[in-house]
């Protein structure tokens, strides 16, 4: 699911990648919420309150709002730095690396989260935001902007405008991109639902070790591409 990119990919390989960012998305989004109060996979709403204290002349708390908008950023940049760095080098390495990094974030968190939250909890936010960031970049990258999981803004406001399109096209072509889009979208808002359900019932039970889950489930797919790729090598030539 992450090794084809841009034009390579297809429907199947973009609802793969989809269904499963799209969940780790909605937990890390429930379980950062629920355990530090802050919002962990988009930056909107860090934004507005960024201008407000900047309005009031509140510097520090400005500042401080501000790093977590940076941290989201940091992380879109540096999964980028490495898509870059890696395309020009070893092209099987695009996608490694940074999920390797999102998985290792999210167990790190999970491991050490409750004595984070006595000592410092803004680093629990920084490092869900980065791993957010980097998640998000990944993933556009990857599906050339096809797909985005960390925030369900911009997925309504292009699924609306599809919607709308349905009436209005009737070719058969045009009409089956609009429902794969469509069917695209759906499948990510429900995922990001399913995940931020799950957060929710083992934050109750689990704490931060909820997010053990994410990272296994990174994990995981990266095994699946690997598994995939060794058995098409392993495939007899004719």
């Amino acid at each position: 699911m992450f090794i084809h990119r841009g034009k390579a990919r297809t429907e199947k390989h973009n609802l793969a990648i989809a269904s499963l960012l799209g969940f780790v998305a909605g937990l890390v989004n429930v379980v950062g919420f629920l355990s530090v109060k802050k919002l962990t996979t988009n930056v909107t709403g860090h934004f507005a309150f960024f201008v407000d204290e900047a309005f009031q002349q509140k510097i520090v708390q400005a500042f401080h709002t501000g790093l977590y908008i940076f941290f989201f950023f940091a992380g879109a940049f540096f999964a980028s730095l490495l898509v870059e760095f890696y395309t020009r080098r070893r092209e099987n390495l695009i996608y490694i690396i940074p999920a390797l990094t999102e998985a290792f974030i999210l167990g790190a968190i999970a491991l050490s989260g409750t004595l984070l939250m006595q000592q410092n909890p803004d680093i629990i936010a920084f490092a869900l935001l980065f791993a957010m960031g980097l998640q998000n970049a990944l993933v556009t990258r990857i599906s050339n902007a096809v797909v985005r999981t960390t925030h369900l803004t911009g997925l309504f406001t292009d699924m609306g405008i599809e919607f709308a399109q349905l009436f209005f096209y009737k070719g058969k072509s045009r009409r089956q991109k609009l429902l794969k889009s469509i069917r695209l979208r759906l499948t990510i808002i429900w995922m990001f639902f399913a995940g931020g359900v799950t957060g929710g019932l083992l934050y109750s039970s689990w704490g931060f070790r909820a997010l053990l889950l994410g990272s296994f489930l990174l994990l995981g797919g990266l095994l699946f591409d690997f598994i995939k790729i060794r058995l098409v090598l392993m495939r007899p030539k004719i």
